[in-house]
């Protein structure tokens, strides 16, 4: 069959444009290669805040509500640097008297957010801490140091941690920093706690429950 000019320069148009992804499509496509089936890209909606809280001018006048802080700034330094894995499980101590906060990264924590799967200091990927502690993680002469210092020599005690905590996690890295609003505050009954010894109201905390990992 003797074809037209035309009609074999249509043939060779549409057999072109079969085998060329439109624009369109190449969103779904790179976020189908991630496993991501919407042709959105993923973004987080955390719940709405209330208000502002006021900007903190001040240090705490409590010695272990500024080390408690302190901690939750070394982490935060941490996630500036780069290891935004790394996670954050605050709770109550069994006598309801000290505040816990152990970290840990993303890959050892449940679908919760602050449940720690393996919290077995021998696995590399634990570090506890307790305000009942003077210091932190047992270092001589750590009380007095800023959070910078303290981000430091934490690479350095628990290099498989920052290791398994080396990435970008911005939705939780946002979520940390509203943590560490609410403790710069210097109020203790206004800390977060998502696990206890006692029935508590996870969706009445002073921050909302940290997205899943």
């Amino acid at each position: 069959m003797i074809r037209s000019v035309a009609e074999r320069a249509s043939i060779v148009t549409k057999g072109k444009a079969s085998r060329r992804p439109r624009l369109a499509d190449l969103p779904a496509r790179v976020y189908a290669a991630r496993g991501v089936t919407s042709s959105v890209p993923p973004r987080s909606d955390p719940p709405t805040m209330n208000a502002p809280r006021p900007i903190s001018l001040s240090p705490p006048t409590s010695l272990i509500v500024r080390r408690t802080g302190r901690l939750v700034a070394m982490v935060h330094e941490l996630h500036k640097a780069g290891y935004q894995r790394l996670r954050v499980s605050p709770g109550m101590s069994p006598s309801g008297m000290h505040w816990r906060c152990s970290i840990t990264c993303a890959s050892n924590m449940e679908r919760d957010g602050f449940s720690i799967r393996d919290t077995s200091p021998a696995n590399g990927l634990f570090a506890a801490y307790t305000s009942a502690d003077p210091g932190y993680f047992g270092w001589a002469g750590a009380e007095t140091w800023p959070a910078r210092e303290l981000a430091v020599h934490f690479l350095q005690a628990f290099p498989k941690l920052a290791e398994h905590g080396a990435g970008r996690d911005w939705t939780y890295a946002g979520w940390l920093t509203e943590l560490l609003g609410v403790v710069e505050q210097g109020k203790t009954g206004r800390y977060p706690i998502f696990f206890a010894d006692f029935p508590i109201d996870l969706d009445a905390q002073s921050v909302p429950r940290p997205p899943p990992p």
